[in-house]
């Protein structure tokens, strides 16, 4: 079984190296992830040597074959040579993929690998800063950072920023939580300890970033103006704790309902209006009805918002077999099948009556006839041309007058349901939702009825003192405006 020694370098100062890892460099095979290393300057004083895999950076276009093809190459060198040195910057087990590789492998590769490590990056780190090391400290890849969720109330420590172009990307992300002008730090190197104070909208603007570079962010104070939901959660612990707030202790999920229906409305009633800034907000009160009804779940020992987040997580990965696992589709049709069909296996829903029973019955009626019509359309209970749709208002029509003719309240109601029941299935047809019509067609009345009344105050009369014939003339106006 062929040996392969990976040697971490440390930062940058060879007296940090211990015995073992120099005595290492001097007897066996050298390989370099990259030669851009102070420790170069010992080895080439030593006459130790060493190639790197610098060059491979340069012909591969992306970090995966990157990573791949190393491995590769350590493998057929450690077989060639028996023993060999894999040496990287800093602390390969922090920073370096391809030690990933081989220990996760090490048994299918047939090698075996001894690490040397040589110095803590975390305590590096703060030593160049020159502060104490904090109890929460999250440390982050760069080329990871879009998986990675970050953390307001810990110091962010972030390697592998090598270039302006990885500085751009990292400040974009960083710039969806931090304000601009957010106070970051830049160690560019551990070896000089040399280190640059920016606000964060400057982070792409220097021209000195290397294999060293290391943005390090504090956490933000108890003066902050920016939350996590973490930050979130401990305000809705503390408001329902003993100490909290009277009335946030009294709520229950009865108590709470009304308010999330309430919420529920005012996020549409937002996105209706296109207000950007109102969205945000109802957003973040909708949110806080989650939170609040989670806390009364964990308070009660039922679940609690990380339960709820972990549910939902593994329910949209379970829909979604067409991106999280193997399964092939043709469209947008195929999706939906398939998300019916393991909707209605996780609620063992068998029948078609059962899945229109399952919606809610607090539904608005008109949504909820639309999706009625739209389950019993997917197994074939439909009009083939929406022609015929509309042929089926206009008998509704009929119905509804003679029923209003022969005077029976029961027969009006009964063919009014009919009539507005064959207008959605009509609006379906023309991919008409009901709700968003009629609710675009209620605002565009208030907007009219309002020309109608301020034109008339502003003529010093009361809509009463007006007949039918002046405020439909305005109407006309209205609806030329």
């Amino acid at each position: 079984m062929s040996i392969i020694n990976i040697i971490g370098l440390g930062f940058g100062d060879v007296s940090d190296l211990n015995f073992k890892s120099i005595k290492a460099l001097e007897k066996h095979k050298n390989f370099f992830r990259t030669d851009k290393s102070p420790i170069i300057y010992y080895l080439n004083e030593k006459d130790i040597d060493y190639s790197s895999y610098d060059y491979i950076y340069e012909t591969e276009d992306n970090f995966d074959n990157v990573y791949i093809n190393i491995v590769n190459d350590l493998i057929e060198n450690s077989k060639k040579y028996s023993v060999i040195n894999y040496c990287v910057p800093k602390s390969p087990l922090l920073f370096d993929k391809v030690t990933q590789i081989l220990l996760n492998h090490q048994m299918d590769k047939q090698i075996k690998i001894n690490v040397y490590n040589n110095g803590g990056f975390i305590e590096s780190v703060f030593n160049v800063l020159e502060k104490p090391m904090t109890s929460n400290i999250k440390v982050i890849d760069a080329s990871d950072i879009k998986a990675t969720t970050l953390d307001l109330n810990s110091d962010l420590i972030i390697f592998g920023i090598y270039d302006n172009l990885i500085a751009s990307e990292i400040k974009i992300h960083l710039e969806e939580i931090y304000s601009d002008n957010h106070p970051i730090e830049i160690i560019n190197s551990f070896f000089d300890k040399k280190k640059y104070s920016i606000p964060l909208y400057k982070l792409d603007r220097l021209d000195e970033y290397n294999y060293d570079s290391t943005i390090y962010i504090p956490k933000t104070n108890s003066n902050k103006n920016s939350y996590d939901m973490n930050n979130l959660i401990e305000i809705m612990e503390r408001l329902r704790s003993k100490d909290g707030c009277m009335w946030d202790n009294e709520q229950t999920f009865e108590s709470l309902r009304a308010y999330l229906i309430e919420e529920s409305y005012e996020v549409v009633d937002a996105i209706d209006r296109d207000d950007i800034d109102a969205l945000e907000e109802e957003l973040g009160d909708l949110l806080l009805q989650v939170v609040f009804l989670s806390q009364i779940a964990r308070e009660e020992g039922y679940f609690n918002i990380w339960h709820v987040i972990s549910s939902i997580s593994n329910k949209m990965i379970y829909r979604h077999p067409h991106v999280f696992s193997d399964t092939l589709v043709n469209g947008i049709d195929d999706i939906s099948y398939n998300w019916d069909k393991l909707k209605n296996k996780n609620k063992d829903i068998n029948t078609i009556t059962e899945s229109m029973m399952s919606i809610p019955k607090e539904f608005p009626t008109l949504l909820k006839a639309y999706k009625i019509q739209k389950k019993a359309s997917k197994v074939g209970f439909d009009w083939d041309y929406k022609e015929d749709a509309y042929k089926k208002i206009q008998e509704e029509i009929i119905e509804l007058k003679v029923a209003i003719d022969e005077k029976v309240i029961e027969n009006i109601e009964d063919e009014f349901g009919d009539l507005l029941f064959a207008i959605i299935n009509f609006g379906r047809f023309l991919n008409v939702n009901p709700e968003t019509a009629l609710n675009k067609t209620i605002n565009k009345f208030i907007s009219r009825f309002k020309y109608i009344e301020d034109t008339i105050l502003k003529q010093g009369k009361r809509l009463e003192e007006s007949n039918l014939e002046d405020m439909e003339k305005l109407w006309n106006e209205a609806k030329n405006i």
